[in-house]
């Protein structure tokens, strides 16, 4: 009994006392040489030494708080898909209101353009109506018109606002420095649509070479400058030059042979028409000939109008040189340089109509 209580004695001081010992851990080998004498007590013991020791551990270590994850953590990563989703969905919105405002303005544009036809259409009628009113009272009734004619009318309407946007586009285009191959692209456009204006007006000198040739479908200072129903083609380098400086000596020498040769188609041209003039007064002054009874006067008459058929090949030979005109001078010049001698072109044509709006709009003495 007396050894139980030195023993119990011994494990408690052991307990208690190793936290404050600096060598607690000799204990354990008295502790375990004693434990073949008290088995379970020792047992007991020591589990509840281990047991207070954890508990001491715990209680000496302070706990571990969670970490909220760093901006340039997981939670970094995860708002960067975020991030590039509202970007998109920005830019979709963007897109998408420009796209809602580009097809409101064309909307209006041809809103406008439908406004303009209906006033054209309205003033040919009244001219017609004045026209054969006129005719009427000089004896004779005017012929009815043919649709083709009425038909290139419109198409040359239309044909001039579009002149106007494609030159509004080619001046943006150069202000902006874009890309070459959207300049091609407006330079190409440009050309196709001067030849799809001479196919028209090949179209309408087939139905009345007189009407083409009268310019009565253009503006009044555009007729000033007619010239077989259109532009002279010198007339043309003439304009386009002062915009395509600095040309290069290469480039000099290639536009003054085309102005030149120009120049002598041109008068071969005019030649030719003056001769068919010349032929015309010669049919029409043997008509005033006493008629011998086998319808002469009738035959001449038939031979003038046959004659006047003529005027579609010089229609068309001019629009075939005014054609080969602009297609050699882009050959000639770079593409920077064809698109502002196109330009050029548009910027005149249109000074043209607005003189001509200003000559019709000017005040008048009255009558």
């Amino acid at each position: 009994m007396g050894i139980y209580e030195r023993q119990r004695h011994m494990v408690a001081a052991g307990l208690w006392g190793e936290p404050f010992r600096p060598d607690g851990d000799a204990f354990v080998a008295p502790l375990a040489a004693a434990a073949p004498v008290t088995g379970v007590a020792v047992d007991v013991v020591v589990e509840t030494e281990a047991k207070f020791a954890l508990q001491a551990q715990d209680e000496a270590v302070p706990p571990v708080e969670e970490v909220a994850p760093s901006s340039d953590s997981f939670g970094h990563d995860d708002a960067r898909p975020r991030d590039k989703t509202q970007r998109r969905l920005a830019q979709n919105r963007e897109a998408a209101r420009k796209s809602r405002l580009r097809k409101k303005a064309y909307i209006q544009n041809l809103e406008t353009s439908r406004l303009k036809l209906a006033q054209l259409e309205q003033e040919l009628t009244m001219a017609r109506r004045q026209q054969g009113h006129g005719a009427a009272g000089a004896g004779f009734l005017a012929p009815p018109v043919d649709p083709r004619v009425t038909a290139f009318e419109l198409e040359y309407a239309r044909w001039a606002e579009e002149q106007k946007r494609q030159a509004a586009e080619l001046r943006a285009v150069l202000q902006s420095g874009a890309p070459e191959l959207q300049l091609r692209l407006l330079v190409d456009a440009a050309v196709a649509h001067y030849d799809a204006l001479f196919d028209a007006r090949s179209r309408a000198a087939r139905a009345d070479a007189v009407f083409v040739l009268s310019g009565v479908w253009r503006a009044p200072a555009e007729r000033f400058f007619l010239w077989i129903g259109g532009f002279r083609p010198s007339e043309l380098l003439q304009v386009l030059a002062p915009r395509l400086d600095p040309l290069a000596e290469r480039q000099a020498s290639a536009v003054r042979a085309l102005q030149n040769t120009a120049r002598q188609l041109e008068d071969a041209l005019s030649q030719g028409m003056s001769k068919l003039q010349q032929t015309l007064v010669d049919a029409l002054l043997t008509v005033d000939a006493p008629d011998d009874g086998g319808g002469y006067a009738a035959r001449q008459m038939a031979s003038a109008v046959g004659k006047l058929d003529d005027l579609v090949s010089f229609v068309d030979q001019a629009d075939h040189l005014r054609q080969q005109t602009l297609r050699n001078m882009n050959k000639i010049l770079t593409l920077p340089q064809a698109a502002r001698g196109l330009l050029a072109l548009a910027d005149y044509c249109q000074q043209l109509r607005a003189l001509s709006s200003l000559w019709a709009a000017r005040p008048r003495e009255p009558a």
